[in-house]
């Protein structure tokens, strides 16, 4: 399983209208059946440059699935936001591999 990470930093400007976009946005990636699950994350480390940062991490099914994704579906589902946020708003992305996970189980 991998893990297609964006990580985004939205000017305090357009922060709040930014958030509620971002959370129709997320259901739409998922709706395109690449991934199974998706985490919104807000980084709680200060940056320089100002504004606030988020995390998204969107997990795919396989590397197939997340290569069918960028071929069939993120220019399209990335171009809505570019429109509306433009300059306001960094983004990059990240490819995590799982190697192995774990859980607490208590008894």
């Amino acid at each position: 399983m991998i893990i297609y990470n964006v990580t985004i930093n939205i000017d305090d400007s357009v922060h709040d209208e930014w958030l509620l976009w971002i959370k129709e946005h997320i259901p739409q990636v998922l709706g395109t059946g690449k991934f199974d699950k998706a985490t919104l994350t807000k980084v709680l480390v200060e940056e320089e440059m100002g504004g606030q940062t988020y995390s998204v991490q969107y997990r795919s099914y396989s590397r197939e699935a997340l290569d069918a994704y960028y071929r069939e579906d993120a220019e399209r589902l990335r171009s809505d936001g570019l429109k509306k946020f433009a300059d306001k708003m960094l983004a990059f992305r990240t490819e995590l591999q799982i190697v192995d996970e774990y859980t607490v189980n208590f008894k």
